[in-house]
């Protein structure tokens, strides 16, 4: 099958979030299954600086905008490790910028156009470039408008009248929202500025477009496809969702094993581990890690890690709460990687200056730290408000730090609370909560620690995190599936 990836972001290329690790991992899988996945995307300034080879292709192309005229050209890639090619929808105007949607926390007043554009130049790449397309997969509200021209401007244009649309949401609360004067730009028919299909409380919505459009819907957990399908997590579109529900799947992403494994991690040097040897290189890499953080070096005292984004989202003002009540009463280490809120960055600096001796923070990326933070904590931290998947849960199974996570999203579908009974049965991997609160959270953790010192009970835990198969092949399988079942709804609806 042929399966075009249209997206705004895919690594190695460019990156802010889950989205750009789906596009472009996700892709290579499906190849392996034998499938002909090709991606394309923006032609974003941080494209050219992320070193990859990228070439012309030659092809030039013409799209109207409103009243005006707009060229662009294709450029070329591949997906590192693969075969896939990356197509690049190059318009200087719209992507040669600093950032991919805005600056300063504002995002650019053109979003809308500069979208269009892409969304019009990725129905311009199936023919001019001959793609052979079975199934546009759109991701996120960049590429919302897609399913909509697919249904309308190219309804009865072949090839066209034989593709199908995936849309999937990664995160439901950027939706993509335009005056709606900005419908002229679109070039799509105003009939379709209603209730049902484009219009969103008097705005256009490229997300409720995407939604309203598509021959089928998904998002990256099960859980997730269940929690937007009702207030608060649905953002204002429980209409549509539940109007697409008997069309609406949750497919768990993946873990990219190639860059996350504790076996093969460049980032722990000589101490490396598997689910045989964690016993040994564990313990290294913690004693490691307290050396780098400047923590006290001791094996029994429990370390606590969090990384990410620091914003409420990620649950890191329960984890400010907890930490300075723990800090007070316990000898537990914590240690935080990240930035994000100002007020984080304070409130977490001035921990660190207080308890020298227990907490350190880094308010900063670093991946390679990131990864040895993985190997070497005991317990890793997501207490989110909510999460459509979540990665780091299912790095942190894989390298045996044990997650202690609230129940939402794909956090409830990876993680198996350790209650008497799973852990009798062995299946427990984590600790989880339901409310969000500090008391819950701290419950929690509480749990986690008493586990801690029970040696054996610890171990089994990690041991049967560590066999976890969260593996983007997994992933890959269900996409296969879903888009089979996509196109073949679509062809009887052709018929029909």
């Amino acid at each position: 099958m042929n399966i075009l990836f249209a997206t705004a972001e895919a690594v190695p290329f460019c990156k802010t979030g889950g989205l750009g690790d789906v596009c472009g991992s996700l892709p290579r899988e499906l190849a392996k299954l034998g499938h002909q996945p090709t991606v394309i995307l923006p032609a974003f300034r941080h494209v050219f600086d992320s070193g990859a080879e990228i070439e012309p292709t030659g092809v030039t192309f013409q799209i109207p905008i409103g009243q005006k005229m707009v060229q662009g050209q294709f450029l070329r890639s591949q997906l590192p490790g693969s075969d896939v090619p990356v197509y690049f929808v190059e318009q200087p105007e719209y992507f040669d910028r600093p950032e991919l949607y805005g600056e300063e926390g504002e995002e650019y007043r053109d979003n809308c156009e500069r979208f269009t554009f892409f969304s019009r130049a990725v129905l311009e790449a199936v023919v001019s470039l001959d793609l052979g397309t079975d199934i546009l997969h759109c991701h996120d509200w960049c590429a919302g408008l897609i399913p909509a021209y697919l249904k309308t401007l190219y309804r009865d244009r072949a090839p066209f009248d034989q593709i199908a649309s995936l849309y999937t949401i990664h995160n439901l609360a950027y939706q993509g929202n335009f005056w709606h004067w900005d419908m002229v730009l679109t070039g799509i028919d105003w009939k379709h500025f209603n209730w049902r299909q484009m219009e969103f409380y008097g705005n256009l919505s490229f997300m409720k477009s995407g939604i309203a459009f598509a021959d089928a819907v998904s998002t990256v957990s099960p859980t997730y496809a269940r929690e937007i399908m009702r207030p608060p997590l649905s953002c204002g579109l429980e209409g549509a969702l539940q109007h697409r529900r008997e069309e609406l799947f949750g497919i768990l992403n993946g873990a990219d094993y190639g860059d996350w494994n504790p076996a093969t991690d460049s980032f722990l040097g000589e101490n490396t581990y598997d689910v045989e040897t964690f016993e040994i290189g564990k313990p290294a890499c913690k004693a490691a890690l307290q050396a780098e953080m400047g923590l006290p070096v001791n094996a029994d005292i429990p370390l606590l890690a969090a990384v990410g984004r620091l914003a409420d989202q990620k649950g890191f003002d329960l984890i400010a709460r907890v930490m300075q009540q723990w800090a007070k009463q316990s000898d537990a280490q914590w240690v935080i990687l990240g930035t994000g809120d100002p007020k984080y960055h304070q409130v977490f600096g001035q921990m660190a200056e207080e308890f020298p001796q227990k907490i350190a923070v880094r308010l900063e990326f670093s991946n390679e730290l990131a990864h040895r933070i993985e190997a070497g904590a005991d317990m890793f931290l997501m207490p989110s408000q909510y999460e459509p998947c979540g990665l780091n849960q299912l790095y942190s199974l894989k390298y045996g730090t044990v997650p202690v996570v609230r129940s939402t999203g794909g956090l409830a579908d990876t993680v198996v609370d350790a209650t008497p009974q799973s852990i009798a049965e062995g299946t427990a991997t984590g600790f989880t909560f339901g409310e969000y609160t500090s008391l819950a959270f701290s419950d929690a953790i509480s749990r986690a620690c008493g586990l801690y010192a029970s040696k054996p009970a610890w171990l089994q835990l990690i041991k049967t995190g560590m066999q976890q198969d969260w593996s983007w092949r997994r992933s890959a399988q269900e996409y296969a599936e879903l888009y089979q079942r996509t196109c073949a709804h679509a062809r009887q609806e052709v018929l029909s």
